[in-house]
């Protein structure tokens, strides 16, 4: 990892990393601005508390396994990301509401520069961090956001960023 001094002149911008279609888009066009404007890649895996707190031996085999999961997805997604930049992403892995953890990765790192979110085409909606972030809690962002089309295609992408 950068120290301060290189990370605060090097743009960064974020993905959040969860299992949709549209998150795929979002970190391609992260990865290709990183790659254009000299600046770096930073991915976020929030590990969202399960449900089942009944035996706390069965809880701690959930969180172990989510954890698990979200280490394997990062990495995999981290190489993806150096076979387009050329470097590795920064890697942030949480535990919470994935909203409040976003929120509090930005107010405490100031290297992170840009969010970057790809919105679902589908009727269901942008999705719940996009609707979050671009409703009430947009006042609480004190970066700018970029926000993809979830229908993007590779060429599409590359042809923009």
């Amino acid at each position: 990892m950068p120290d301060n001094a290189d990370s605060l002149e090097q743009r960064v911008f974020l993905v959040v990393v969860d299992q949709s279609e549209e998150m795929e888009v979002a970190l391609r066009f992260a990865a290709r601005r990183a790659q254009h404007t000299g600046g770096r890649v930073a991915m976020l895996y929030v590990i969202e508390p399960a449900d089942f707190q009944h035996w706390m031996t069965v809880g701690d085999l959930m969180r172990e396994e989510a954890r698990n999961e979200a280490e394997q997805l990062l990495q995999r997604l981290a190489t993806r990301v150096n076979e387009l930049t050329g470097q590795l992403p920064i890697l942030y892995l949480r535990e919470g509401d994935r909203r409040d953890e976003l929120l509090k990765l930005i107010d405490e790192e100031p290297s992170i520069q840009i969010l970057v979110l790809a919105a679902n085409v589908g009727q269901s909606g942008p999705g719940p961090l996009v609707s979050a972030l671009t409703g009430r809690f947009l006042s609480r962002l004190r970066i700018p956001m970029t926000i993809v089309p979830g229908s993007l295609s590779d060429e599409d992408i590359d042809s923009i960023a």
